[in-house]
């Protein structure tokens, strides 16, 4: 029997267990209550792990907290954490068509396997394609003459404003502007007709349809004479104009990059169809565009005319039906290095590699001309040429070429010598032959006055370039009883004597009005320092003033020698007129001087004091021993709805940012020690705060003057005195927290039941109480009951949040009931062997 019992009770253990463990996190945790300022890093992180087995991505965490029931001011907390933490980047992957699963044999699919691959293998062909049109453009830009078609400030429009050519051909649709003058004024706007007919009125139809503006003139003013006696008679005469011109149609083929038909105006030219066409493609010549006019070509246009020599003698005119064929290039070669314009140029049989530099531009200043490389694709392979300049003019050209014009050694001189240091002007001179160190010294106008005398080097380059250093007697070059004679690249190096020591300086610090360092000069006296450094502070003290000196021991080492600076004190007049004794001691480099506060001397120190007071503001202490009493009564006293049981005091704790870095500094072991972010941030805002509340009892403070309670004012202090306060304000684990009305007669309870009661998180023994005047109070435990501090008006009332438990996992349930179950069957074991 008792066998049985044993192995139920074990039983229902695990079951137990294995049914906690299964619970969902939200029902373990209850996320509607979640404080996110109250979570630990590991939480965060825990967090971020089920986010990530739900594939809930970081632009997802909103909806996914939404349905969770976790209010929007919390979300926000939780995302700020988690970006904190670098945890984003985890949840970047979880969403989008990138989200693949994994199955047993390591391949990759998705749960909309079809659907995935097509996006896929669209995506990656839209990829291919751009590279490609990307490679494509890049090719063409590098054609010349491509950028003709590309610059939006250059347009290829007729002039529709210019007189008409005199070879204008009249069709149908033109206008015509016939003008008689003379002993007869008339004038007529008359258009083609399809049949090539313009009516003159009272003269009738004339056929004008093919003719020039010339011919056209002509048979007009023949006709009109039939009408107009005075034309015979030179008394009228006749002016045939072109009105509005007539729109033209013609077809663009071959290699071009928007081939179609075009309408165009009738004084359109090759050059105007070829940019609204977009120009050749990457294929199309630039140097073959054939003009076709009824099955036979009347033009050819070579583009490269007008980009060299400006010449557009075969941009002709264009007719209705005209054909403009762009044939494809038969050769380019590429011509890139020190050129003015590298690109790649089309060529024509009879042109050599000396054409193509001139359609570059020619050379640029640092090219090398001797030797041009070339690289050429054979049948099989590629070759390198050599072109030297000789056979430039007449090198043949085949497509495809490459030539490199290569630059000459800028940094590599022939004839070069060089001078620096302490002479008046250091730079390059050319090298002359049997020159020495002392004709280079001359030339660059001697040395300067600092220079170092006895010695100077000579910085030369060996025979397989590696530097060597020779040295020689400055004074001795200058004056030729030292003869070393230059080579080519040699560096002279004439060193100053205020660049081979440390720079000498002084300091003063204290009350000065601009402490810090200062240059050293020869005779420095201490008065000399003072006047540098912008005199005396109001502060300074003329006793005492300190310098101390550097011990330089030239001599052997004095191991009983335990001095660390050698100090001397003087006093000076306020005039700075000099002290004998001080005037008398002259300052050495690196000397420091300290300038000390007077010590009667003391700024003005204010409090301020604001609220229920009579007389309100900023009050200077008196007395180094006055306290808050003297200060209260000095104002007036309180008014009568003054609250002195809510007053509170404000206290500078860091008067300066460097006061609390320092701080911070020695505090950054203790931050490592910390385990949680919330933790560290939580800390760093409380020491980085520049004033603190302070906790006084104004009301025992004026009942007992002098006492424990009446503190001693600082500079800076702030007092608050406020009016009579009649709420309550509730935070923290309750149902509804809010400001209540107080009430005398409520303890900590009543005022938690008026906010709804404790929630099921509450950590009741924990709460506590943040008084008008800074003081806290906290619950205390008696015997088995919470004791919880009494409530003032104006009090916060602070109920802390438990922390959530952590269940245990399926495994962890499953293996604790395995080793219960073992240890019930031992026990079943050791009960029969017993009986």
């Amino acid at each position: 029997m008792l066998k049985k019992i044993l192995l139920l009770q074990l039983l229902l253990m695990a079951i137990g267990l294995s049914v906690y463990a299964q619970l969902p996190s939200s029902s373990q945790s209850q996320l509607s209550q979640i404080k996110v300022d109250n979570l630990s890093d590991d939480q965060i992180r825990q967090m971020v792990a089920e986010m990530k087995k739900r594939n809930v991505s970081y632009s997802q965490i909103d909806q996914y907290a939404a349905q969770q029931g976790i209010s929007e001011t919390e979300v926000a907390k939780l995302k700020a954490r988690i970006k904190q933490l670098n945890l984003d980047r985890e949840l970047s992957g979880n969403s989008g068509r990138n989200a693949f699963n994994q199955d047993s044999t390591g391949r990759r699919y998705s749960d909309d396997y079809e659907q995935d691959t097509l996006y896929y293998w669209q995506e990656k062909y839209k990829k291919i394609k751009d590279r490609e049109e990307f490679e494509k453009e890049v090719k063409r830009r590098k054609i010349f003459g491509t950028e003709l078609f590309s610059n939006k400030n250059l347009t290829f429009e007729p002039n529709l404003r210019m007189a008409t050519p005199p070879n204008y051909r009249l069709a149908a649709e033109d206008e015509l502007i016939i003008d008689v003058y003379g002993y007869s004024e008339v004038q007529h706007r008359l258009k083609v007709s399809p049949e090539g007919y313009v009516r003159i009125p009272y003269l009738g139809p004339v056929y004008v349809n093919g003719l020039t503006m010339a011919e056209a003139q002509t048979r007009i003013t023949k006709q009109l004479a039939t009408i107009y006696g005075g034309i015979k008679s030179g008394n009228t005469s006749v002016q045939v104009s072109l009105g509005n011109i007539r729109s033209i149609r013609v077809l663009l083929i071959g290699e071009v990059t928007q081939p179609g038909t075009y309408t165009l105006p009738s004084l359109a030219t090759v050059a105007n169809a070829l940019y609204v066409s977009g120009g050749p493609n990457e294929n199309g010549s630039f140097r073959s565009i054939d003009v076709i006019r009824n099955g036979n070509p009347v033009a050819t246009f070579d583009l490269y005319d007008f980009l060299i020599h400006g010449d557009l003698t075969n941009n002709v005119v264009l007719q209705d039906q005209d054909i403009v064929k762009i044939n494809p290039y038969k050769m380019r070669v590429e011509l890139s290095g020190e050129i003015k314009r590298p690109a790649i140029f089309e060529a024509k049989d009879n042109e050599t590699l000396q054409n193509i530099i001139d359609f570059a531009g020619g050379y640029t200043d640092n090219s090398f001309k001797e030797v041009i490389k070339a690289f050429r694709v054979n049948n099989r392979s590629r070759e390198v040429v050599n072109v030297t300049a000789d056979q430039v003019a007449a090198f043949k050209l085949k497509s495809g070429d490459k030539f490199f014009v290569d630059s000459i050694l800028t940094n590599r001189f022939a004839n070069r010598v060089t001078i620096s240091g302490a002479v008046f002007h250091p730079g390059d001179y050319a090298l002359e032959e049997g020159m020495t160190v002392g004709d280079l010294i001359k030339k660059a106008d001697g040395v300067q006055e600092v220079a170092v005398m006895s010695r100077g080097v000579v910085r030369r380059l060996q025979e397989d370039y590696t530097p060597s250093y020779i040295s020689f007697n400055v004074k001795d070059a200058i004056s030729g009883n030292q003869k070393l004679v230059l080579q080519r690249e040699d560096s002279v190096m004439i060193f100053s004597k205020l660049k081979i020591r440390e720079e000498y300086q002084v300091k003063i610090d204290g009350e000065v009005n601009n402490p810090g360092y200062f240059k050293y000069g020869d005779s420095m006296r201490l008065e000399d320092l003072i006047l540098l450094a912008g005199g005396l502070k109001d502060a300074a003290s003329l006793k005492h003033v300190e310098i101390s000196r550097r011990v330089r021991s030239k001599g052997t080492y004095d191991s009983t020698d335990t001095r660390m600076a050698i100090t001397q004190q003087f006093d000076i007049n306020a005039d700075l007129a000099g002290n004998p004794a001080a005037s008398a001691f002259s300052l050495q480099p690196f000397d420091e001087v300290m300038i000390r506060r007077a010590p009667s001397y003391l700024e003005q120190a204010n409090v301020l004091l604001d609220g229920e007071v009579v007389y309100p503001g900023t009050y200077a202490i008196n007395t180094k021993k006055e306290r808050i009493s003297d200060i209260i009564r000095r104002a007036g006293g309180l008014r009568p709805e003054a609250y002195a049981e809510g007053a509170v005091m404000l206290r500078k704790t860091f008067v300066n940012s460097s006061d609390s870095s320092l701080l911070l500094n020695k505090l950054e072991v203790f931050y490592n020690k910390l385990k949680d972010s919330t933790d560290i941030e939580r800390m760093r805002s409380t020491i980085e705060r520049k004033e603190q509340l302070l906790g006084i009892q104004l009301d025992k403070v004026l009942a007992q003057p002098g006492s424990k309670y009446d503190l001693y004012l600082e500079e800076g202090d702030i007092i608050r005195v406020p009016k009579k306060l009649q709420t309550v304000q509730m935070f923290g684990e309750v149902y509804f927290p809010k400001k209540v009305r107080f009430d005398r007669n409520f303890s900590f309870r009543d005022y938690v039941r008026g906010a709804g009661g404790f929630t099921a998180q509450a950590l009741k023994r924990r709460s506590y109480i943040v008084y008008s005047n800074g003081e806290v109070k906290s619950t205390r435990k008696v015997l088995f009951f919470n004791s919880y501090p009494k409530v003032k008006p104006g009090a916060e009332v602070y109920v802390p949040i438990r922390k959530a438990r952590q269940g245990l996992s399926s495994g962890e349930a499953v293996g604790l009931a395995s080793a219960m179950a073992s240890v019930a069957l031992v026990i079943v074991t050791v009960i029969n062997t017993i009986k």
